[in-house]
């Protein structure tokens, strides 16, 4: 192998590796209790990079987290009731999620990932229950 080659080779990986190694996994605990709230998430809003994943811990029965607004092409997700539960945000923008159970109770978060805020206006159109219509719009305020 020539030299040019291996070291193209050698970027290449090493651009994997750091790109990789940078990523970071954030936990949220899923909650009956958390205070004076009822049926929460320990983080309601939270700013991460793209490829950070987001770990979801079931320390009370009966949550889970479903995406519910996101940016153009990102996967869908809805978790398991009861069950950890962990998505790779791989795409900037900003993303809403609820616990399905408990989506009139107010169960929601958003994650803005890269600081991107363009799909601002598609968030501000998904349909909320409850309790969720006024803290999204507390939530979306305070971005």
């Amino acid at each position: 192998m020539s030299f040019s080659k291996l070291f193209v080779f050698m970027m290449g990986i090493l651009c994997f590796v750091s790109s990789n190694a940078i990523s970071e996994t954030f936990t949220i605990d899923m909650l009956n209790k958390l205070g004076k709230e009822r049926m929460v998430y320990s983080e309601k809003v939270i700013s991460i990079n793209i490829n950070d994943e987001i770990l979801w811990k079931s320390k009370d029965k009966g949550h889970n987290v479903e995406l519910i607004g996101m940016p153009e092409g990102a996967k869908k997700y809805k978790s398991k009731i009861s069950k950890d539960a962990s998505y790779k945000f791989t795409k900037p923008g900003i993303y809403l999620y609820q616990c399905t159970p408990h989506k009139a109770m107010g169960m929601i978060g958003l994650v803005i990932v890269a600081k991107d805020k363009s799909n601002l206006d598609k968030i501000k159109k998904v349909k909320v229950y409850g309790k969720s219509k006024k803290l999204l719009k507390k939530f979306l305020k305070s971005l």
